[in-house]
């Protein structure tokens, strides 16, 4: 038979079938005579008898499969194999009678023989060509087609790592990265695959994927401790090996808390992953102002035990003492472990939540009557006594004395009202609202489908994000000089101090204390206190009171600003302009607010310097690649004799990089797997569990804090 001409069989030209087969001769493209396949051909390995025949479907417009093959009965080893046409055999599974399927499958296979037989040779130890049936009994695929052939479509390593790490790691769907690849490879028909490829692949990631998320959670955590020795994380399991508890934080993390693990804000609200368990980041605020995170935790109970746990570990992680304030929301077990573990640390309950259950749990027409007046007694009052004052008010005109939760909130005011936590440091935070904004800052990278392992990938793509906001934001105080209102210089000394978003903070209360009138009530050798009035607007104004004390050369205001948020109010700042003070003295002055926070060296619990991290990923290959590459198609493309120079070069570079993956991967194949922790070997998946409401019972936790 001519070689260059693929022959269907046409024996029964009644197209019984009915597939509408012309019985014609279909000419394929001339073939290269290494491209066809001769029997006594030989070949290394099954996989290059495979690749063979494939590349000759190709070209001749049809596509394969794997079929029957032997083994031998004592080595199991391949001694016979088979790849034929995809359109071998038949459909013989009858439909049951009166049966209707809710799925039609066309009908593809029409008894095809073309094949390609290869058997072990014991001399040389190679496959050989021992059947060749070239005819086919159906038309063959055009060349514009050839590329949606089954056998010729793949989702090639590049693209995976595409789905995984650049668009899989921002939950982009599935069938955006065609459109993506399209633009790349320049045509649908350059790709190599379609959607369906992409939908197939990931489904049998997931299968294969099934019960080795842990594992392949601790084998990256294991990779990343050996990138970094600052890299921490622990992992518990219940009796039976699944995963409980989980906990982690990188360098990155850790040397923030140095600087900014004053006050942390700990949130278990998040739902992340498809086992349901309680995503807990624990996280702070830099010298921006931004939300940083600084560690993170998965726990399968919101119990005493687990959260004791959390913190145990979240103290080892850390360098530096406990922190000063810890913010949460209503949580009992939560207040008991707190209590235990960090006895020093302030508790404070998220004011934010509370306010928001009083349309809940209060009639609603009398909430709206008198919510202005809820809110001057929660943020306008500096004394406790005024508030204790202003909550009777409250209650005895609305004649709600007798209502529980009302009594139950009021005696834990302590925790949450904040003129009782005005002396504690915090940051400026006064409610956990602050991981509700980091929950919508990472809701587009991760979801309740996400496993475990795909969740921190995918996390740890929107923390790169975040700290980039940090860097830029360090780039800006490096190279910009914020603009100057009053132009004292005082005003010039902070600005050359303080970040940005801080000096905007101080510049408003400055700006403000210039309505402030100091008049002095009392005085004498120890210390001087001024009333001090601030107009708010004609007819408004509102009293503090400042008081100088001489023997520690410091002033404070009973609004407590200096103390809790670390910036002097519009009081301190109008008392030291009566006093003549010229420029901001060092004790007004927070080093956390600075520029220069976090300039000093790091060092963990084992006096081991904590270093951060810089990760070479593959996509900073990829990119760099990519764009050398674009530049030399777009030169080579302008030119034909340029380009066939590229493609050659191309080639020979591609059989060498081939080459290479093989050594790499016999390599990889030989080593054997190495644990990151000797806990984590025996780890399986977390089972999934149900999280309890957040609405918790008030008497419970009254009764708890009382007995702690």
């Amino acid at each position: 038979m001519d070689e260059n001409v693929c022959v269907w069989d046409s024996t029964d030209s009644s197209d019984a079938d009915g597939d509408g087969v012309d019985p014609d001769i279909c000419v394929i493209p001339k073939l290269n005579t290494e491209s066809i396949p001769e029997v006594g051909k030989e070949f290394d390995s099954l996989q290059d008898v495979y690749n063979f025949y494939n590349n000759y479907a190709e070209k001749a417009g049809f596509s394969i499969r794997s079929h029957s093959s032997k083994k031998d009965r004592l080595t199991r080893e391949i001694k016979r194999k088979e790849y034929v046409c995809s359109k071998q055999g038949t459909y013989c599974r009858p439909e049951a009678e009166g049966r209707v399927r809710k799925r039609r499958r066309v009908k593809v296979r029409q008894d095809c023989k073309a094949r390609i037989g290869v058997v072990k040779c014991h001399e040389s130890n190679k496959y050989s060509i021992s059947l060749f049936e070239e005819v086919h009994n159906h038309s063959l695929t055009t060349p514009d087609k050839v590329h949606l052939l089954r056998s010729h479509r793949d989702v090639r390593e590049s693209r995976k790592a595409l789905k995984i790490d650049q668009l899989g790691v921002v939950n982009t769907p599935t069938h955006q990265p065609v459109s993506n690849l399209e633009v790349q490879a320049g045509g649908m028909e350059n790709i190599g695959c379609i959607n369906k490829d992409f939908y197939d692949w990931e489904t049998n990631m997931r299968t294969q994927l099934l019960e080795h998320d842990v594992e392949l959670l601790s084998e990256h955590f294991g990779a990343e401790k050996r990138k970094s020795e600052s890299f921490y994380f622990k992992m518990e399991a219940d009796s039976s090996g699944k995963l409980t508890n989980l906990f982690w934080a990188d360098s990155t993390s850790r040397r923030a808390y140095k600087f900014y693990g004053d006050v942390i804000v700990f949130d278990t609200t998040y739902n992340t992953n498809r086992y349901g368990l309680v995503f807990a980041p624990l996280i702070g605020v830099n010298n921006h102002g931004q939300t940083i995170i600084l560690a993170c935790a998965f726990l399968s109970k919101e119990t005493t035990e687990s959260f004791m746990w959390l913190f145990d570990q979240f103290k080892n992680a850390m360098p530096g003492p406990p922190p000063k304030m810890i913010i949460t929301d209503h949580d009992a077990a939560m207040t008991k472990a707190i209590v235990q573990a960090l006895p020093t640390t302030y508790h404070r309950l998220c004011i934010w939540h509370i306010l928001n259950k009083f349309s809940e749990k209060v009639n609603p027409p009398t909430l709206r009557d008198r919510f202005s007046y809820l809110n001057a007694c929660m943020w306008d009052i500096d004394t406790t006594i005024e508030f204790e004052s202003k909550w009777l008010t409250l209650i005895t005109e609305n004649g709600l004395n007798d209502h529980p939760w009302l009594s139950s909130i009021y005696d834990l005011r302590d925790k949450w009202v904040p003129a009782y936590a005005k002396h504690v440091f915090s940051a400026g935070m006064l409610s956990s609202k602050q991981p509700e904004s980091s929950h919508a800052f990472f809701k587009p990278y991760v979801s309740r489908k996400n496993s475990l392992m795909d969740f921190v990938v995918r996390f740890e793509r929107g923390l790169a994000k975040q700290r980039h906001e940090e860097l830029y934001a360090d780039h800006v105080d490096r190279n910009e000089k914020p603009a100057s209102l009053l132009e004292t210089s005082m005003e010039t000394q902070v600005a050359g101090l303080y970040t940005k978003a801080l000096y905007q903070k101080f510049q408003k209360e400055e700006l403000k204390s210039l309505k402030c009138f100091l008049q002095c009530t009392t005085s004498d050798d120890r210390q001087r206190v001024y009333k001090v009035t601030e107009r708010i607007k004609p007819g408004v104004s509102k009293v503090k009171e400042v008081v100088y004390d001489a023997s520690a050369d410091l002033a404070s205001c009973s609004c407590k600003h200096l103390e809790s948020c670390g910036i002097p109010c519009r009081h301190v700042l109008a008392f030291l302009k009566h006093e003549q003070v010229e420029y901001l003295p060092d004790k007004y002055l927070l080093q956390r607010w600075m520029q220069k926070a976090k300039s000093a060296l790091v060092f963990d619990r084992d006096a081991i310097k904590i270093k951060d991290h810089v990760d070479r990923c593959v996509l900073m290959r990829r990119s760099t690649l990519s764009k050398r590459a674009i530049t030399l198609i777009d030169s080579a493309s302008m030119s034909e004799e340029a380009g066939k120079v590229l493609l050659e070069t191309l080639q020979g570079v591609q059989e060498k990089i081939e080459s290479m993956g093989q050594e790499i991967g016999h390599a990889q194949g030989s080593g054997k797997a190495v644990a990151s922790d000797s806990q984590t070997v025996t780890l399986m998946d977390p089972l999934r569990v149900r999280v309890k409401g957040k609405e918790k019972a008030m008497d419970q936790l009254k009764r708890w804090c009382t007995e702690l």
